[in-house]
């Protein structure tokens, strides 16, 4: 490992522990900074409503750390919406937002459109399908920001068990995304969970990035924000154990091969060969191909968006 990476482990990770609640508070109201919670949800009715609900009463109710928790719905056909609402979140449609910019399926399509309807100088992303949730993901991560002002990107670590067995969650972390940035940004080998959904960041950066519209959003962002700002400017946070869905073996190639491309895209900004991915299942005469298109898209910085740069100056 790198020496850089061997002190960054010292200096830029650290413990939910670490920074009390009431040191948090403190930092909040010398600082005046403001804090948006962000859930991208996509059919998560069992879960977001139990997420939103703790934030709620947590953080805004017992203690004012959060000014908007805001669920953007990225096309749910259950009941995310409706029940995000009633446990007193902002409910905003995707297609709603920057509607002269037809969408495309996404997590990073989400996230990127979220910042025109939160108005946070911190901006904490939070995965909608989280079991077992605890308003310490937010602290954990939202803390640094508060008072360390040279941080600007913090994400959370964690434990991730599979199916009981600890450690086996995060499966294309370890095959795909782990050997990607070890390899090409070896700055970045220190991260226990890069793509892990939560994170914070300040608005002055995240408004600078581009977004991969799909699953490759995490790894480009974390990327991006290296160059940006340095790694200095980047840490994380263990908060215990995050348990969620876990998808299928095909949803995970899936999101590999979208991970894949956004990191040649910024290994040489070149032309895509195939973007494309063709997976196998077995049918009624043998194994049949199917052939999924690879998210070839990304978001400008949303500060290039004039009804951003409108809003702002308003």
């Amino acid at each position: 490992m790198l020496n850089e990476v061997e002190r960054w482990l010292t200096t830029r990770s650290w413990s939910v522990t670490d920074r009390p609640l009431h040191q948090i508070l403190a930092a909040k109201q010398r600082t005046k900074q403001t804090v948006s919670v962000v859930l991208p949800a996509l059919n998560e009715e069992e879960t977001v409503g139990d997420i939103v609900a703790i934030i709620r009463h947590d953080l805004m109710q017992q203690v004012p750390l959060v000014d908007e928790i805001v669920v953007v719905d990225s096309g749910s056909t259950d009941r995310t919406s409706q029940v995000a609402a009633a446990a007193g979140a902002t409910v905003v449609h995707r297609d709603e937002i920057l509607p002269r910019i037809p969408t495309v399926p996404g997590k990073g399509e989400v996230l990127w459109r979220s910042l025109l309807v939160t108005s946070g100088d911190i901006v904490c992303f939070i995965d909608a399908d989280l079991k077992e949730f605890s308003s310490d993901f937010v602290t954990g991560i939202v803390g640094p920001l508060l008072t360390e002002p040279e941080v600007d990107l913090v994400k959370a670590m964690y434990d991730r068990p599979l199916g009981g067995a600890a450690g086996q969650g995060g499966r294309v972390t370890e095959l795909m995304a782990r050997p990607l940035l070890n390899m090409h940004w070896p700055q970045l080998a220190g991260f226990v969970q890069p793509l892990g959904g939560e994170y914070a960041a300040r608005r002055s950066l995240l408004e600078q990035l581009p977004f991969p519209v799909g699953y490759g959003i995490e790894l480009g962002m974390l990327v991006d924000a290296l160059h940006l700002v340095g790694l200095d400017a980047l840490a994380q946070v263990d908060v215990g154990v995050r348990k969620h869905r876990h998808q299928d073996g095909q949803a995970l190639g899936r999101m590999s091969a979208a991970i894949y491309r956004t990191a040649q895209l910024r290994l040489a900004r070149g032309h895509l060969i195939r973007p494309a991915l063709t997976q196998f299942e077995r049918g009624d005469t043998g194994f049949e191909p199917r052939t999924y298109s690879v998210d070839t898209e990304e978001r400008p910085p949303m500060a290039d968006i004039a009804e951003y740069a409108e809003r702002k100056v308003a």
